[in-house]
């Protein structure tokens, strides 16, 4: 007997109805999900880190606008001006280039370090989780986004440190993050019963995130070191579990957006490319259908509470492809032939 979970009994029900009260021209067409590093490179969408010059600039005391309203601009930024602070929460507190540790990319000789300490309101112990951000803001030059219909997929490589590196907690220690633009299916449904088109639009940020079971942790009952692989989110905008993580060094991360509006998310142990059978969830986050990808970004956590440095993260290669050929992707190329 067939056996549905609640997320797809939900959807199962939301598509039928959608199926039978809206013209047959108006149901959706799932699209076939695209392998993150597929098409176009856009060179300018991404960072290999190479140059042994890539610098930091943390220009003062850092955001935090989610906890006391204060941006403190003018915020750190990298010496490419790829990379900024956020200035709703505020930057890690240590980003630098180092060498790329063993079994990386080949030829791969800089990655990015990542770590925070202070995670906070600055001088403010909370004594609790608090998370920094580092967004790539490369793609801001063009003044533009990427339509869903060029098929976005990003993809990244992370290097997982030995376990005895990572905060000894059970917690949340790194997000792998993209900014989206999305039509939430309340106005879809509305659009599909009525045949009215909204202009309605949300904003959201559907990722991974990487948790880590600590057997140091008194607080639960783990007997060996693990880490979970969660991602943000279903369409009710819950998390997702996704697999265990039970070998470190390096992994690779990626996401891709297809017309129909989907999210699909990959994850594999190694830097080879990924394949189809590395998808991990497709989902409509947050009963949205995605329309525009505009960047991604990386969420640090610690304690906050002056102490523990959060787990160190190094990241190689974050970079944008497009599946089908954009205005975008041959302006990217262009440039780079002149």
């Amino acid at each position: 007997m067939l056996r549905l979970t609640s997320r797809t009994a939900w959807l199962l029900v939301l598509f039928l109805a959608i199926a039978v009260a809206a013209p047959a021209a108006n149901v959706l067409r799932l699209s076939s999900a695209v392998v993150p590093g597929t098409g176009l490179k856009i060179e300018e969408m991404g960072d290999d880190f190479e140059a042994s010059d890539w610098k930091w600039h943390p220009n003062g005391p850092k955001a935090s606008r989610n906890l006391d309203r204060r941006e403190r601009l003018p915020g750190g930024v990298s010496e490419n001006e790829l990379w900024y602070e956020s200035t709703y929460r505020g930057r890690p507190d240590l980003v630098r280039r180092v060498g790329t540790p063993l079994g990386g990319v080949f030829g791969s000789k800089g990655s990015l370090l990542i770590r925070t300490l202070h995670s906070g309101v600055p001088g403010r112990r909370t004594r609790t989780s608090q998370q920094d951000d580092l967004i790539f803001g490369g793609g801001s030059r063009f003044g533009t986004f990427i339509d869903v219909k060029h098929r976005p997929n990003f993809q990244v490589h992370v290097y997982l440190p030995p376990w005895k590196y990572w905060d000894k907690i059970t917690d949340t220690s790194l997000g792998i993050r993209c900014d989206i633009e999305g039509r939430p299916w309340k106005t879809l449904t509305k659009k599909l019963f009525t045949n009215r088109i909204s202009s309605q639009t949300k904003t959201y940020w559907p990722g991974f995130f990487i948790q880590f079971n600590s057997p140091d942790d008194p607080r639960y009952g783990f007997s060996e070191p693990s880490a979970l692989i969660i991602m943000r989110a279903d369409e009710r905008g819950e998390d997702v579990v996704g697999p265990e993580i039970k070998r470190t060094g390096w992994w690779t991360f990626g996401m891709s957006f297809t017309p129909d509006g989907r999210v699909h998310y990959y994850a594999s142990p190694g830097v080879d490319r990924l394949k189809s059978r590395d998808r991990i969830g497709s989902f409509f986050p947050y009963s949205c259908r995605a329309r525009k990808f505009n960047s991604f970004f990386f969420n640090v956590i610690s304690r906050n509470d002056a102490k523990h440095w959060s787990t160190p993260w190094v990241i190689d290669n974050p970079y944008v492809h497009v599946a089908t050929r954009s205005s975008l992707a041959r302006k990217s190329r262009s440039s780079r032939t002149r």
